[in-house]
């Protein structure tokens, strides 16, 4: 018995010490063959998701004439995706836990499909409106899904790689999504993008049923039987409650440039509805390396380091951008890269340190949880962005660089917290 124990203690220390040091010396894995097909997988349904949602920002400019949408009313249709999305979080984080995390991520993912059918369908404001909230009571779920199947399948060496990778999907959207969903929009409509990210969506859900295996090693932990009570476990959770905090902040500062960010572009910036796919092209074509870039040097430098050097290139290249006035193309593309640079170099970190606070029996809800929080937060900044910012009689955007300053403060406060958040992973 006391070698036993003598053995149990010596392999708790020796764990121990390995996950103290990772961070200054991270283990090097290589990726499995299956592995490298999920992160592909994953990566790829990022994009069908966060094109459905970015779209909505270049397509501002053309939906808004079309539908006859003041800004305040088009800041609620995007704002109505974050809120069911932040309902739906909340409702489904008590089951998260319970079932297999691909059966869920089929479930959510068809609704999503569903859901951005009817936006291509939509006739007026009201439906559109309707249809967002469908939308975003599926979608908005998704990523937390992601989030967890991703923690459950890579361990902390190699997360802020796989972060990376899937990060890209931001990267795709602008580089293919957007680009061909303007030209798509410019030749047949606002409602043919809509159109083709169904199209494309129906193709990954038939891989995921196909091709990925059941997610089910959580299922081996005790989990309380009662949805609600499971809940409230995971919300009242003291070292869960700083995490929720840093990401409840970051996106209440990052969502409120994203509703107008195509309008500042034509009306502010001078750059026409033609030129605009160019913008979102050479961006994405840079951000496509900087996401695996800034995931690689999280692994290999510290991602606290990386979080750090994050936050300050956005604040400086925040307040530049929103303070610009006409300016050449090329300058603008060099700013939104700098700029998208900045916004990998927090994301990327922060998802990987956030993702080794739960435990195991607890991921999928504290995952759906903290997407909640981030798309409330988020629907919360569009809502107060479409109240700062005015529509002048000759298009311009008005009141845009408030929104910068105010973001910045966000960044500042969430440097702090996540410094919190950092300490707790580590210990974990």
């Amino acid at each position: 018995m006391r070698n036993l124990q003598r053995r149990y203690m010596d392999e708790i220390s020796t764990l121990t010490e390995a996950t103290s040091n990772s961070e200054q010396q991270p283990i090097k894995m290589s990726f499995t063959a299956y592995q490298k097909f999920v992160v592909a997988l994953l990566a790829f349904l990022q994009f069908t998701i966060v094109l459905d949602f970015m779209i909505m920002s270049p397509l501002g400019a053309i939906m808004m004439p079309a539908l006859n949408m003041t800004t305040a009313q088009f800041g609620m249709v995007v704002s109505a995706y974050a809120f069911s999305a932040g309902i739906s979080g909340l409702l489904a984080a008590g089951f998260a836990d319970r079932y297999d995390r691909k059966k869920i991520l089929l479930f959510f993912y068809v609704g999503f499909i569903i859901g951005t059918f009817c936006c291509a369908i939509a006739p007026n404001y009201i439906f559109l409106l309707l249809a967002r909230m469908v939308t975003g009571l599926f979608g908005g779920v998704m990523g937390s899904i992601v989030l967890a199947i991703t923690t459950d399948l890579f361990p902390m060496s190699q997360r802020g790689r796989v972060m990376g990778f899937i990060q890209t999907a931001f990267a795709a959207s602008q580089i293919l999504g957007i680009p061909v969903g303007l030209f798509l929009a410019n030749l047949w409509g606002w409602h043919m993008p809509f159109m083709a990210i169904v199209v494309i969506s129906i193709a990954a859900a038939a891989i995921i049923w196909w091709k990925l295996q059941p997610v089910d090693e959580h299922l081996k932990y005790k989990t309380d039987n009662n949805a609600f009570h499971h809940l409230w476990t995971t919300v009242k959770n003291t070292h869960y409650l700083m995490a929720f905090m840093v990401t409840a902040l970051m996106s209440l500062g990052g969502f409120m440039l994203m509703p107008f960010g195509s309008a500042f572009s034509v009306h502010n910036l001078g750059i026409s509805l033609e030129k605009l796919p160019m913008v979102y092209l050479i961006t994405g074509i840079a951000t496509i390396f900087i996401g695996p870039a800034v995931g690689r040097a999280s692994d290999l430098y510290g991602k606290m380091k990386t979080f750090w050097f994050g936050a300050i290139l956005t604040i400086i290249m925040v307040i530049i951008y929103t303070n610009l006035g006409i300016t050449p193309l090329w300058l603008v593309v060099i700013v939104n890269v700098l700029m998208f640079s900045a916004i990998f170099s927090r994301i990327i970190p922060a998802q990987a340190m956030i993702s080794g606070i739960p435990t195991p029996e607890n991921r999928g809800a504290f995952m759906a949880v903290n997407a909640s929080l981030q798309q409330i937060s988020g629907g919360i900044a569009s809502v107060i962005a479409g109240l700062i910012v005015v529509e002048g009689a000759t298009g311009k955007i008005e009141h845009f660089d408030t929104l910068g300053y105010i973001l910045s403060g966000t960044v500042i406060v969430s440097v702090y917290l996540m410094h919190k958040v950092y300490r707790r992973s580590e210990s974990h």
